[in-house]
């Protein structure tokens, strides 16, 4: 399993450990990522993502889950967010009408 989060994308980083003499070495970095349930108001039930903390962070101040997958462009998104947001889309616009 890859460890980049669904929602912003957030991947591992590349640099250096930097003993006190300066040697380097390469060292990664890696994303805080968690298996979050979150819920969707619009569809009523929960999905089950595999988030960083910041994009968790991001997803409550923007306030919640449906209005983070409207604002955000598909290239940021995994597929499955992506099939996400088009159902929240389809059923948010059959509730307008």
């Amino acid at each position: 399993m890859s460890r980049v989060c669904e929602l912003t994308a957030k991947g591992r980083q590349i640099g250096h450990n930097v003993s006190h003499a300066n040697n380097k070495t390469k060292r990664t970095f890696l994303p805080n990522l968690q298996n979050v349930t979150l819920i969707s108001d619009t569809l009523g039930k929960g999905v089950r993502l595999r988030v960083s903390m910041n994009g968790l962070r991001s997803v409550e101040h923007v306030g919640g889950l449906d209005n983070w997958l409207l604002k955000t462009s598909d290239e940021l998104l995994s597929d499955r967010c992506v099939k996400l947001k088009k159902e929240i889309a389809k059923k948010q616009a059959a509730v307008a009408a």
